[in-house]
């Protein structure tokens, strides 16, 4: 999606197939080097690795546009039928420096990324590897492959008419067997067939066969685009999304078009009331700045991997087959729910010290289904339904499958994308839609002219309206609730703080009583925070497992002559068994243990009367020497530095940052310590532990790294321009970009904005517009934006640098005249890599597919900056300005 915008705003913005054609061959090359590099670098291609890819689309060809911009500028101005070679050279020349300049702006900017550690490193580096390596491979193709490609497309002649014919023929022929295939884009080729014939048949102008093919090519990615985007998704016909898309096109491309035409206007002005302007960038700056110092703060936005990690518990005291009652509970409750597709659930642990789970915390593993019935791709099917808009079962479809056993039904009740019940037509029966949650695709019938069949109810929009389903399910009065959990989310967070949830207290000390008791004073503290999920707070109970004790009574076996090991040797083998001998199946080998049959042991009487052999020969029963009774102890015994630990679980309400809560949480607590309401046992202390450690360490690294790497992009700049007054008027792109940034970031936690409905559809629920927390995708947003931001004042110094070395203007009215000839003649290469990079990020802001939401917080900020950051086209040209008239000012007083 991202390609073929570029591509629509390349041909719409340029107005030239030919220069369109050199720009979009950057894409296809560039990303073929990506993955050599991938290759040789030993990176995998998951998810994260093809998004550097995808967001580097708009700076690979930022550098192709304002090269053949450049090109096709001189080509139009070429009156003395200069040779295309040299006219190339020149161009490129010209801009060469700036577009090297701009490139390694962007490749600096993305060094903090490599120097992310732990989990967040391991995420983004690939990232950041891909984007690199896109932006060197597309550099070394445009300054080295593309001139020779341009000076050959512009070279090309009309060939003969009889040959010219014969193509087009052809050209129509495969285009009528791509029709007869299926790839009905291929209308597109006919029309440029016949438009090419009626050309040279001189019934139409060679204009108007320009137009003509621009429309078409306009057209024919508007429909491709629709089809790979579909902003307003699947429940929306084609045609609406198709609309969708223009609409959204022609808002972006039409608003830009009206700056190209009043940017001369809004420059004069700018540059007659200096300090006015000036004040509106240092206000977005001073703005930012506070959106940022008040902005919530989190690791990371949460994965959707398409299931869900259960994670209870029941008290110590419970037994084997009590939890094992409860798993089974658990499990049925949960398979109860129609979007469920699986559920597995484990109690206990294997004989491992990784995986140190007690017999009461139950792991459930639930899958639950796709919102539509979709292929192996995850595209959604249609299907055939009939006039009454019922869906069309198989002939040999099972309608057990489908039913109750009792009942005599033969079409189904089923729930459409509109919220309206349709029945699957089979006969003259009818079941309920709670009871047709084992509908498949190989029940229906497939068609593309049908609907699709949606697996969710009605009032379930996402995934978290199914996990409230599913807390709803399994409110179980002899087991604690479980916080929001995904199993690859929660070994991650198991592996790095040892707790099952994302937030929590470590309690370290050396007494397991006074640990538990102020464990559960932290709880009920807890509770009463309005921000914390008052459900999810739980303290580990520590002690509270019964154990039976068996007190050897020393001076009784003393009497009878035994000893402490030959009473456990008794013990051992009555109740435990011992192993004495192995049997041997092939390769395996099986322990054999001997022990008292269960019904001599299954309780504390039957185990008083165990005989005990004496030296003598005589026998003694067990509770003549031993004493058999229960005592309460801790059912797992954890330790960390060298303490023993418990934890308090809780999590945070939605929309609350994770460090914002947990420093309200540690200021609360202090207080109650001091005003003497929460008293700390002596030898015990608390620290909070959770994902939020991460932030705190990622942010850590990037508050050192960020500056050095902004020195260092100051330090490109001066080397390009030797001058640092106009590194520093590029320089202040970065900042506003910055602002911009934190703008759109305060614009998405608004309710009202862009609450409005287009087509059915909320725009707010279109662009997952909710409250954006400061987490380090949302950094890698800003690290990526820095790069870019500076592009434009690049290029616009660049031509100012050059016009003035030209001009040399000793006026400032002459001065103010070489600035605005300056941007007039950069606006349209700068205006078009913004609109290319900002529509580029369009089919992100609306993706819902796996990654989407680490992709999203990634491209909010670099949307909001690169929108506020064409203010630079002004600041730059204004600073400029300001700084040339001070010195000719000066120049005329030493004069």
């Amino acid at each position: 999606a991202r390609i073929l915008i570029t591509l629509l705003i390349i041909i719409i913005m340029v107005f030239n197939l030919r220069a369109s054609f050199l720009i979009a061959s950057i894409l296809p090359v560039a990303v073929l080097l990506v993955f050599v590099t991938m290759k040789l670098g030993n990176v995998d291609a998951n998810i994260v690795a093809l998004s550097g890819i995808a967001i580097a689309i708009g700076t690979m060809v930022d550098m192709g546009i304002v090269l053949i911009e450049n090109i096709t500028r001189h080509l139009e101005k070429d009156t003395k039928n200069t040779p295309i070679n040299s006219l190339v050279y020149k161009a490129t020349s010209e801009v060469s420096g700036a577009i090297l300049t701009a490139v390694l702006t962007t490749i600096v900017s993305f060094i903090p990324v490599f120097m992310l550690v732990g989990a967040e490193g391991k995420l983004f580096s690939p990232l950041a590897f891909t984007k690199t390596m896109a932006l060197i491979s597309a550099i070394i193709i445009t300054l080295f492959v593309l001139p020779a490609l341009a000076a050959w497309v512009f070279s090309w002649k009309l060939v003969r008419k009889k040959l010219n014919i014969t193509l087009n023929i052809v050209l129509i022929l495969l285009a009528i067997y791509g029709i007869i295939s299926g790839f009905y884009i291929a209308i597109a080729l006919i029309i440029f067939g016949i438009v090419n014939l009626l050309e040279a048949q001189r019934i139409i102008t060679q204009k108007t066969k320009k137009q003509v093919h621009i429309v078409t090519a306009i057209g024919a990615l508007l429909i491709l685009l629709t089809l790979y985007w579909r902003p307003l998704g699947y429940t929306n016909a084609l045609g609406t999304n198709f609309i969708f898309v223009a609409l959204t096109c022609t808002i972006v491309i039409g608003t830009f078009s009206l700056f190209i035409n009043y940017y001369e206007r809004l420059l004069r002005w700018a540059l007659t009331h200096k300090m006015l302007f000036l004040s509106l960038p240092l206000l977005i700056l001073l703005a930012g700045i506070s959106i940022w110092r008040n902005t919530g703060k989190e690791f990371m936005p949460a994965l959707d991997e398409g299931s869900f990690l259960l994670m209870p518990t029941s008290l110590p005291h419970a037994g084997i087959e009590e939890n094992k009652q409860i798993l089974q509970q658990l499990d049925m409750a949960v398979a109860n729910i129609p979007e469920i597709e699986t559920v597995v659930g484990k109690a206990g642990r294997v004989e491992s010290a990784l995986d140190p789970a007690p017999l009461s915390m139950y792991e459930n593993i639930i899958h639950y289904k796709s919102e539509y019935i979709t292929d192996e791709n995850g595209k959604p099917i249609r299907f055939k339904v009939n006039d009454a808009g019922e869906f069309i079962m198989r002939a040999s479809a099972p309608l057990s499958t489908l039913t109750n056993e009792n009942s005599n039904a033969t079409s189904v009740d089923v729930t459409n994308e509109n919220q309206t019940s349709d029945r699957v037509a089979q006969g003259t029966s009818v079941v309920s839609r709670s009871t047709t949650k084992n509908i498949k695709a190989k029940n229906l019938i497939p068609d593309d002219n049908g609907e699709f069949y949606r697996n969710w109810r009605p009032h379930i929009k996402s995934p978290d309206d199914i996990w409230n389903e599913i807390v709803q399910n399994t409110k179980l009065p002899s087991i604690t609730s479980a916080p929001k959990l995904q199993p690859i989310e929660t070994r991650l967070i198991m592996l790095q703080t040892g707790m099952r949830s994302p937030m929590g207290i470590k309690i370290k000390g050396q007494n397991l009583e006074q640990i538990e008791s102020f464990g559960l004073q932290l709880e009920s503290i807890l509770q009463e925070v309005p921000e914390v999920k008052k459900e999810t707070v739980f303290a580990e109970r520590l002690i509270g497992k019964p154990y039976l004790i068996l007190d050897i009574n020393r001076e009784e076996i003393a009497r009878y002559g035994l000893s402490i090991k030959a009473v456990q040797d008794i013990l051992e083998i009555a109740i435990g068994g011992k192993i004495v001998t192995q049997t041997i199946e092939g390769r395996e080998r099986y322990n054999v243990r001997v022990r008292y049959p269960r019904e001599l042991r299954a309780n504390p009487n039957d185990l008083e009367n165990i005989y005990i052999p004496l030296p003598n020969g005589s026998e003694i029963l067990l509770k003549e020497v031993v004493t058999i009774g229960y005592e309460k102890g801790p059912q797992m015994i954890k330790s960390e530095d060298t303490f023993l630990v418990s934890y308090v679980l809780f999590n945070k309400q939605a929309d609350i940052a994770e460090v914002n809560l947990v420093e309200q949480l540690q200021q609360l607590l202090k207080e109650k310590i001091d005003n003497g309401s929460l008293i700390v046992p002596k030898g015990v202390n608390y620290e909070f532990s959770g994902t939020y450690e991460q932030q705190v360490r990622a942010e850590k690294t990037l508050l050192i790294i960020v500056p050095i790497v902004l020195l260092i992009i100051f330090l490109i700049l001066y080397f390009q321009f030797k001058s640092v007054a106009t590194s520093l008027f590029i320089f202040v792109g970065i900042a506003v970009a910055f602002a911009g940034g934190f703008l759109m970031i305060w614009l998405y936690g608004q309710p009202w904005f862009l609450n409005i409905e287009v087509f059915g559809s909320n725009i707010r629920e279109l662009f997952h517009i909710k409250t954006i927390n400061l987490s380090v995708a949302v950094w890698v947003g800003f690290i990526a934006l820095f790069g870019i931001a500076t592009d434009d004042g690049v290029i616009m110094a660049t031509y100012l640098k050059q016009n003035f070395d030209k001009k040399l203007p000793n006026t400032k009215e002459s001065i103010q005249n070489a600035v605005v000839e300056a941007g007039k003649k950069r606006i349209r290469p700068c205006l078009m890599t913004t609109a290319t990079t900002l529509l580029a990020l369009l089919p992100i802001l609306t993706s819902t597919g796996r990654g989407s939401d680490i992709m999203i917080p990634m491209a909010i900020p670099s949307f909001g900056g690169m929108l506020i950051a064409l203010i630079t086209l002004f600041v730059v040209p204004v600073l400029y300005s300001w700084h040339q008239e001070i010195q000719l000012k000066s120049n005329t007083n030493e004069v």
